[in-house]
């Protein structure tokens, strides 16, 4: 062929690669608004109490060690543990595909042409040497070294490794914010159990107090001075208050049961200080300041790179559209005879470049970057949900603590006075000056007030796990 006429088109051929390149999508990357208030309200400095270390911010033995019991047996971890593995070797796998291919090859076959065939006709006025005909049927030795690689001129291969990275990271912090959650509910329902046990004493201490006004009531009856209503009166509120009890032991069993799920243990009973409970306090709890939370929330982290793991798919979507630049090389032996196989007549090499780009599948690149577009909308709503939910659920916790602080001192006062109300209501009633339905009346309301004195409390102290962990605390 003429070489001007190959020169004519190649010309062609490449005017029409960058005709095809012009048509690419331009990429409109949506950036996200990280924007956070620069304090919170009551706020007072940018001290953070979830950079404290879980085992300083709890500093009890007994929950320290469920921790660390659940840490090394949790099977949601085991499991998110061989997914970052499986990430690892994702970024092995992309960091391979922009570096050059090169295996050694070694080969052998045997052909027989039909004689009575262009090729047979020929390889039969063939000569190897003067006097030795071309051999039949032809045996085909190869041994050498080849390659290829695809010049990564778009930095589509590059892109592709690293989103491959930050996916990695993102699945690290991923099992940050799971061990974070971990940690605060095995928190939550050893406090719940702490609070079950003083319950039960409480219970267990009306049960006597109102054992002793039955006996009181049932000699007064004795006397004469109170009626039958009375004694069924005040034995039916001694049944109610030990029927609260079984109810309470059953919630019991079933705290220290899912205390034994969340460590991964076979169900046992929880060794804990019960006794502590009420030197529990929830006070100097610092929330810092909000842009802390991008830092500190493993939650917030994985979403941000999440988000650049998108970013850069978009980029991978992109670069589908542009051509691609390949480069194959080879060198080695190749010979009909193994005595010919390592002479200098028989060495090849190769070496060749392509410029290719895509033609008639350019629906399914253009389906592929849609859908990378839109992945990388949905990171970004992810990433400013994400960041939204964290600074809102650390306004609800803060609020939260002083609240039931509040709350807990107003209702600690009340039960004071229905405790002093049952001793006045017992003197009243045992001389005569007070009916049995007001010692009833303030013998439950006492009850009650203590009762949700503990409720009070079981709030508080989920309010301490909650704010340590909304802080972005407990993975560090």
């Amino acid at each position: 062929m003429d070489n001007r006429i190959l020169y004519k088109i190649i010309i062609v051929l490449f005017i029409l690669l960058l005709a095809l390149s012009c048509n690419v999508p331009q990429t409109a990357v949506k950036t996200a608004n990280k924007m956070v208030p620069e304090a919170y309200p009551y706020s007072g400095d940018s001290t953070n109490t979830g950079k404290l270390d879980w085992k300083a911010y709890y500093r009890d033995e007994n929950l320290i060690a469920l921790i660390d019991t659940a840490l090394k047996n949790k099977q949601e971890l085991k499991i998110i543990l061989q997914e970052i593995d499986i990430s690892k070797a994702e970024v092995r796998s992309r960091k391979g595909e922009y570096l050059p291919f090169a295996e050694i090859r070694a080969g052998a076959g045997l052909e027989k042409e039909g004689r009575y065939t262009r090729h047979g006709a020929v390889d039969e006025q063939l000569e190897i040497r003067d006097g030795r005909s071309f051999p039949d049927p032809f045996s085909d030795l190869l041994i050498g070294a080849f390659a290829s690689w695809e010049v990564d001129i778009w930095k589509k291969l590059h892109n592709a490794k690293k989103a491959a990275v930050f996916r990695y990271l993102a699945s690290r912090e991923g099992k940050n914010f799971m061990v974070s959650q971990l940690i605060a509910d095995i928190s939550e329902s050893y406090y719940e159990l702490l609070v079950l046990d003083k319950l039960l004493d409480i219970i267990e201490q009306n049960i006597k107090i109102q054992s002793n006004a039955v006996k009181v009531v049932r000699q007064q009856k004795s006397a004469a001075r109170v009626t039958q209503l009375a004694v069924n009166r005040f034995e039916a509120q001694l049944l109610n208050t030990q029927n609260l009890q079984f109810s309470i032991k059953q919630n019991i069993v079933e705290t220290e049961n899912r205390l034994n799920y969340l460590t991964g243990s076979i169900p046992h009973p929880i060794k804990r200080n019960s006794a502590q409970l009420n030197q529990l306090t929830v006070d100097s709890l610092q929330a810092g300041i909000p842009a802390q939370l991008l830092v500190n929330r493993p939650d917030v982290r994985q979403a941000e790179l999440e988000l650049k793991a998108a970013n850069l798919d978009l980029r991978v979507a992109r670069a589908n559209f542009l051509p691609s630049l390949g480069i194959k090389a080879g060198i080695g032996f190749q010979a009909f005879d193994p005595a010919f196989l390592v002479r200098p007549e028989s060495i090849l090499y190769n070496l060749a470049g392509d410029i290719m780009a895509p033609l008639v599948n350019r629906n399914a690149i253009k389906a592929a970057y849609n859908s990378a577009n839109a992945r990388q909308i949905q990171a970004v709503v992810k990433y400013e949900q994400t960041i939204l939910n964290a600074y809102t659920d650390v306004l609800n916790q803060m609020s939260k603590i002083r609240n039931y602080t509040d709350s807990y001192q107003t209702k600690s006062r009340e039960v004071e006075l229905l405790m002093e109300s049952i001793s006045i209501a017992n003197s009243l009633f045992n001389a005569a000056r007070a009916d049995y339905a007001e010692v009833l009346l303030t013998q439950r309301e006492a009850l009650e007030a203590k009762m949700d004195l503990l409720e009070i409390k079981r709030q508080q102290l989920q309010t301490k796990v909650n704010v340590y962990r909304s802080l972005g605390g407990g993975w560090n």
